[in-house]
């Protein structure tokens, strides 16, 4: 039986999820682009079941292994919430009701899924178009089979923290017929001398993109890369409090409780509820 997106090779019937309180999990969901499969875990919103002729947008995460309350599945013992913050958000009406899918990171090989480049001084890196591919081609025609998606960029969003922050930056620059909302938590902006910075300079005309953007101010590392990032996209012609947010957190840290306490902001910035 062949399921929309996945290789029937790889996928000679449709992947059966295991139930995790409110989230779907599917593990090993396996590309023809990548070598190493990824789990895939899918938060629907209140009332999916309930309202059969709604649409939904959807945002896209990547590290999910680190991001939902009900699948405590993070190395660092700690998860961001998205799942209990975004609950929260859409059942007082802040947000719209949204599908949230996360893909889990390869393990070792996530350095190098997650970046555009190879970076010599690493000595790693360069699969991030590989990384898209996945996403585009596979995962994301597979979740608007199965699930009642709203299809357009406008209605997709993907997201992550630090060298997903990093990607999805990338995403959104190569694929903005795709995902026309994109959030930047602590983006590795350092990556191969900064390299993204100088992607977005040489971009021609600027991608319709609504970009979240932030950093926390006890980050050391990131700090000064993405305020040159912040620069580079008022230049471009991004505009703060159109298409564009910018925040730096008083003392946060880079780690999940830091990402997890801005969930609510950047979710409430790219789905903000239609009043």
């Amino acid at each position: 039986m062949n399921v929309a997106g996945l290789d029937s090779a790889l996928h000679p019937t449709p992947p059966v999820p295991v139930t995790a309180g409110s989230l779907l999990h599917f593990p090993e969901i396996r590309s023809r682009f990548l070598p190493q499969p990824h789990d895939v875990i899918v938060c629907l919103p209140p009332g999916y079941d309930e309202l059969p002729d709604r649409r939904y947008p959807v945002l896209y995460l990547h590290d999910g292994q680190n991001v939902f309350d009900d699948l405590p599945m993070s190395p660092f013992g700690v998860q961001w919430g998205v799942d209990t913050t975004a609950r929260a958000l859409m059942h007082a009406r802040i947000i719209e009701p949204l599908i949230i899918v996360a893909i889990g990171n390869a393990g070792r090989d996530r350095i190098d899924e997650y970046t555009p480049t190879r970076d010599n001084m690493h000595d790693a890196g360069g699969m991030a178009d590989r990384y898209g591919q996945m996403l585009v081609y596979e995962i994301k025609p597979w979740v608007d089979h199965t699930w009642r998606t709203r299809r357009t960029a406008q209605d997709t969003a993907v997201a992550g923290s630090s060298l997903g922050g990093l990607l999805s930056l990338h995403l959104g620059l190569t694929h903005a017929a795709i995902f026309g909302k994109v959030g930047l938590l602590s983006p590795s902006v350092w990556w191969d001398d900064r390299w993204i910075v100088r992607q977005l300079a040489a971009e021609g005309r600027r991608p319709q993109l609504r970009i979240w953007l932030d950093v926390g101010t006890g980050e050391t590392r990131m700090l000064k890369g993405t305020r040159l990032l912040y620069r580079m996209l008022l230049r471009k012609g991004w505009r703060v409090g159109r298409d564009l947010h910018y925040a730096e957190a008083e003392g946060a840290l880079h780690d999940e409780r830091a990402w997890g306490e801005r969930t609510g902001l950047f979710l409430r910035f790219l789905f903000p509820a239609h009043r």
